[in-house]
């Protein structure tokens, strides 16, 4: 077929008129797209420890099934059709839900993949077949809130026996207080210790920092099995071992597994060190309300309903909760904050327990039992 320079001719004016070029209609000014497993390497070194850790396996996963397709031929049923597989290859636990978690997990792992592809302009955002799919409805979970006798019976068996009673104590005090993720208290540094005034300054999920209250005893007892557990320098970690090395997430494993064969109760619910967090958290907003809890969460970080922006609560108002919580006093509580004269109830009531510092509160698993004594 003979081409006509007079057509040929109209194009390129029309094309100068425009200001656009052939190689802009052709997409040769567009990056080389590159495979699924060529691309994932640049994809995990832009990635987080966090997010690495969390989709690594799933982006492995996605890399042996369709590594060698580029990245904008994959389609959406390749990864549904892979997310059955992983759905259906589930390994069966306690708490399993016939793999659903699974299946979820790897659809947001495709989404995080294609999320960097979208950045790097390789494909747009309506082109992701990732986005296409929906995620599995996730159930709602079976954590609740532990009674003061659970607890109780958990701290009894944790100083019962094991290899190092001294950190599994301190580990279930520190979350109980706190409410924080675990992540939080295996990031704890020495210089995040602040004994002074009872703070620590916890780094969690999302990059987040916030200072807690914790009581003066355990502020001591942190600084203590730091310093006999070889911790020198201003960042190193907090929480040790023995022999001296960081603490580990294999620790709450053992912990977790050694108290369920003493209570089974407690391996038959697959209650874990986050049981703890939804303990306290439910004492706290039972008594103080939803903008005290929320603080004490850490949840301030995030936008939440609009009246948030009205309930904001500080870090004496956590102080304060958590002087009721544990009965013991904290400098930085003021119960004048929260109670106001003509109040009366349960906030009233927990108001002057943390003013008169009284130890026979009833809470979780605290008051005058100190189990964390050698």
């Amino acid at each position: 077929m003979t081409t006509d320079p007079d057509r040929v001719a109209t194009a390129r004016a029309l094309l100068e008129h425009l200001g656009l070029t052939a190689a802009d209609l052709t997409g040769s000014s567009r990056p080389a797209v590159p495979t699924v497993a060529d691309y994932l390497p640049a994809v995990v070194a832009a990635a987080s420890t966090g997010t690495r850790r969390t989709y690594g396996s799933s982006w492995r996963r996605m890399a042996a099934a369709l590594g060698d397709r580029r990245i904008d031929a994959v389609r959406a049923s390749n990864l549904e059709a892979l997310m059955r597989q992983v759905t259906a290859a589930a390994r069966p636990r306690r708490n399993s839900r016939n793999g659903r978690h699974a299946g979820e997990h790897l659809i947001a792992a495709a989404r995080a993949f294609y999320n960097r592809a979208i950045t790097d302009g390789y494909l747009t955002a309506v082109a992701s077949p990732a986005h296409r799919i929906r995620k599995p409805r996730r159930l709602p979970n079976t954590r609740r809130a532990l009674t003061p006798n659970e607890m109780s019976d958990i701290n009894a068996a944790a100083r019962s026996g094991g290899n190092d009673i001294v950190l599994d104590a301190l580990l279930l005090r520190l979350h109980t207080e706190t409410a924080c993720r675990r992540g939080g208290a295996l990031a704890l540094r020495l210089i995040d210790l602040d004994t002074d005034h009872a703070l620590i300054r916890l780094r969690e999920k999302g990059g987040t920092q916030r200072w807690q209250p914790i009581t003066p005893m355990l502020a001591d007892r942190l600084a203590d099995h730091a310093r006999a557990r070889g911790a020198v320098v201003p960042t190193a970690a907090l929480l040790r071992y023995r022999n001296g090395h960081p603490a580990t997430y294999r620790r709450y494993d053992l912990l977790w597994k050694r108290i369920g064969q003493q209570l089974p109760w407690v391996a038959a619910q697959v209650i874990s060190t986050h049981w703890l967090r939804h303990t306290t958290l439910t004492w706290v907003e039972r008594h103080f309300g939803y903008a005290v809890a929320r603080a004490y969460a850490g949840h301030t970080d995030r936008r939440g309903p609009a009246t948030t922006t009205y309930i904001k609560a500080d870090l004496h108002a956590v102080a304060t909760a958590l002087a009721a919580l544990t009965g013991q006093p904290h400098s930085l509580a003021t119960s004048d904050r929260l109670c106001w004269p003509a109040e009366s109830g349960a906030v009233a009531d927990a108001c002057t327990r943390a003013a008169a510092h009284r130890s026979d509160d009833v809470s979780p698993g605290f008051g005058r039992q100190q189990w964390l004594d050698p």
